[in-house]
């Protein structure tokens, strides 16, 4: 007589947040001393309980990227496990979308899992059903739970609480933990107060960027809880345009598009920050061209932007300056935008350089054009003779005339055709489907 095939169980914990995790025993010890002692009295089912511990401490179950679940999962898909067992099923996953992921690798592999508290496992039917309708409601209490916060955040801000996120430069936590407001430090204070001079002086922030680098002037250092460092570099021109529109150094909270009165001292005087934003709203206005001259940005703005990239294939970002009352526009290799030195870094002329890519596309296009005659009629012309014929020369605009034999070109047209150059047979243009017919208007008679 043999006996019942073993069942390899592993125990999986977790635990939302770090607090009281040093503990001796924690609450990661608790739920695998609660699964451990429901796997020994399933033995005579021939439930074996594996070693190896799967714990995830300050997690979130939102989501499945956590280090022990991965673990774990691996070693399910190498068909090492046949049971996984939790305290509570909001253990494993809060999603339903993330829960009907595991459970479809689960089957894969042939393993169930068991939640301990909740007295159903996966092997049934009835337990999947029942699974079903807990997880709805955890993830129903995950959403209100994450909606509440949020309102609590807004309300919190209303009253011009610091509610956490990166300290802005000049400021530190209070020392009170209990205390949401920031306090001033004084050294970097003097750094938000000499940027804000400066940009009212100059008003142009590559000359700020410039005079901040030459006078060591650094970004704010953090130090997170794990003793890993992050800042107290030279400031980028990005991190100075957003430094300057920060509300937060006129003693104000931000919240998405809202500004309240905030519990922090101010660093920078009104007068000092309106004479600084104005600057700078005149700065974004001035010199923009409105010429027709090729290489004009007009209404389509930097259009080459994301489509080149330099010889260490750095992309090319487009930027401006602004000299003798004229807007002048670039497109810079990425790594000088952000602060840095480089003399290999590319520094080319917008217009130039658009206009150049333009003349190419346009030689390209004519080229093909010399192929192919298009041919579009009225619909109250009834003969097919009375026709308008076009062929794309150029990028700079649409060029319409008529054909010698035809009458004055209506604007609604209902057919466009396309005739090789070597033959007089007329075929469907296959590019008019992508236009609507009422549009499909011709450009040059050939």
């Amino acid at each position: 007589m043999t006996g019942r095939p073993k069942i390899r169980c592993a125990i999986y914990t977790r635990k939302s947040s770090e607090d009281g995790l040093e503990q001796e025993f924690n609450s990661l010890d608790a739920q695998h001393e609660a699964c451990a002692a429901y796997v020994a009295s399933q033995r005579h089912e021939g439930w074996k309980l594996l070693p190896e511990r799967y714990n995830d401490g300050g997690l979130s179950g939102g989501t499945l990227e956590r280090h022990a679940l991965q673990r774990l999962l691996d070693e399910i898909d190498a068909g090492r496990i046949n049971m996984v067992v939790v305290y509570k099923i909001d253990r494993l996953t809060r999603s339903l979308a993330d829960f009907s992921k595991l459970v479809e690798r689960l089957e894969k592999a042939n393993c169930s899992f068991v939640s301990v508290t909740q007295a159903f496992n996966t092997s049934s039917s009835m337990g999947r059903l029942t699974l079903n309708v807990l997880l709805s409601f955890a993830q129903f209490e995950r959403e209100v739970t994450t909606e509440r916060i949020r309102d609590k955040i807004a309300a919190s801000k209303k009253k011009g609480f610091w509610m956490g996120g990166n300290l802005p430069l000049g400021y530190d936590r209070h020392p009170d933990q209990t205390t949401r407001t920031l306090v001033i430090n004084k050294d970097e204070a003097e750094t938000v107060l000499r940027l804000f001079t400066l940009y009212a002086e100059h008003g142009c922030l590559r000359r700020v960027a410039e005079i901040a680098a030459a006078e060591g002037l650094r970004s704010k250092r953090r130090v997170f809880a794990k003793g890993k460092t992050s800042g107290d570099h030279l400031l980028s021109r990005g991190q100075i345009y957003y430094l300057l529109r920060n509300p937060v150094y006129l003693g104000q909270i931000r919240h998405k598009e809202k500004i309240w009165p905030g519990q922090h001292p101010a660093i920078i005087e009104d007068d000092l920050w309106n004479r600084v934003q104005s600057r700078m709203r005149t700065a974004s206005t001035r010199g923009r061209s409105s010429s027709n001259e090729p290489g004009a940005v007009n209404d389509i703005g930097a259009w080459l932007t994301g489509k080149l990239r330099d010889e260490t294939g750095d992309r090319l970002t487009p930027t401006h300056t602004t000299r003798v009352g004229r807007r002048l526009r670039y497109y810079v290799s990425n790594r000088l935008i952000s602060g840095g030195k480089d003399p290999a870094g590319w520094r080319l002329p917008a217009p130039l350089l658009e206009k150049t890519v333009l003349d190419v596309m346009a030689k390209h296009l004519t080229e093909a054009a010399h192929t192919h005659i298009g041919c579009c009629w009225s619909p109250m012309q009834a003969q097919p003779k009375r026709r308008t014929c076009w062929s794309w020369t150029s990028l700079r605009g649409w060029q319409t005339k008529a054909a010698a034999s035809a009458p004055a070109f209506s604007s609604q047209l209902s057919c466009c055709a396309v005739a090789s150059s070597s033959t007089s047979m007329a075929r469907p243009w296959p590019g008019c489907s992508a236009f609507p017919q009422t549009n499909c208007r011709p450009i040059c008679c050939r």
